[in-house]
């Protein structure tokens, strides 16, 4: 009797373990499924436990992104956060790309968009200021390097004034006659 016992358990935790063990792209699935509803907080649960359950998985660096776009444009309602908040969220994931997977494709594009949404969503021109130059030393040869040093230069000013800087340096340059 003991020794059926002991058999009926075993088999049930091997079930049970061999059952609630989900892959990589279930989780990127569920989270398709979601947002083909426009729900961005399943999508989001989705996302972050293939982060949490697979944090070495290839396709963590992508979920990582797309929550923290999620956020930088505003779609978590269920949140009821402000914009704000909605935008430190963004800020702290795409930094957490950034600092999980620095060498990922996604890790430049993410460390940009943490410098953008602070400069210009946040008004943290400090930090923003630090991540931008953090992206220079980091990335020294990246297509946005361009937009990065553009970023820096433009800091604190509005699009008023950027245009107004931009006409200013154009009649400064001198026509050839």
């Amino acid at each position: 009797m003991k020794q059926i016992t002991l058999t009926i358990m075993a088999l049930f935790i091997v079930v049970i373990t061999g059952c609630t063990k989900r892959t990589e792209n279930y989780y990127i699935n569920e989270a398709a499924k979601a947002l083909s509803d426009n729900n961005f907080q399943t999508a989001i649960s989705a996302y972050d436990n293939l982060v949490n359950i697979y944090p070495n998985s290839t396709k963590a660096p992508f979920a990582l992104f797309q929550t923290a776009t999620f956020y930088q444009n505003k779609q978590v309602k269920q949140e009821n956060l402000t914009d704000a908040q909605s935008f430190e969220k963004a800020v702290q994931r795409f930094r957490n790309l950034f600092d999980k997977y620095p060498n990922d494709k996604l890790a430049s594009r993410a460390l940009f968009m943490s410098g953008f949404i602070q400069a210009n969503d946040l008004k943290q021109y400090q930090q923003a200021t630090a991540t931008f130059n953090l992206f220079l030393q980091k990335y020294p040869e990246n297509e946005l390097v361009i937009s990065v040093k553009e970023e820096l230069k433009n800091l604190g000013l509005t699009p008023a004034e950027i245009i107004q800087r931009k006409q200013d340096s154009k009649d400064d340059v001198p026509t050839k006659q």
